[in-house]
């Protein structure tokens, strides 16, 4: 188990497999394994999403920042450009919160 690239132990097995298992079934219960196989899933899917997010997000702000629209009038000052970077972080903060809800449709 300790060589896998996952090692599941159940709950109620042996002290050395729960020690060398990377994911422990606490109620014993095998069906948790596909739980686990969809929040795995679930949480790949949003670190995506966010990685993608973020890119797109940094590739037009921060031209805008540096003043790329400058010669048409449009000026960001440090502060607004500061705030405006935030809500990057902001908006990957509450994409990743709704791994829960995502995964209890999924675990329906």
């Amino acid at each position: 188990m300790a060589q896998a690239d996952l090692g599941i132990a159940i709950g109620a097995g042996t002290d050395v497999a729960r020690e060398t298992g990377d994911v422990i079934l606490v109620d014993s219960n095998i069906h948790d394994v596909l739980n686990i196989l969809n929040l795995s899933r679930a949480t790949k899917r949003k670190i995506n999403q966010n990685l993608m997010w973020g890119a797109g997000y940094n590739v037009i702000a921060i031209p805008l920042a540096a003043g790329a629209l400058a010669g048409i009038g449009i000026v960001l000052g440090p502060a607004l450009s500061a705030v405006i970077m935030s809500f990057s972080t902001v908006i990957c903060a509450i994409n990743a919160r709704l791994l829960r809800s995502d995964f209890n449709k999924i675990k329906e």
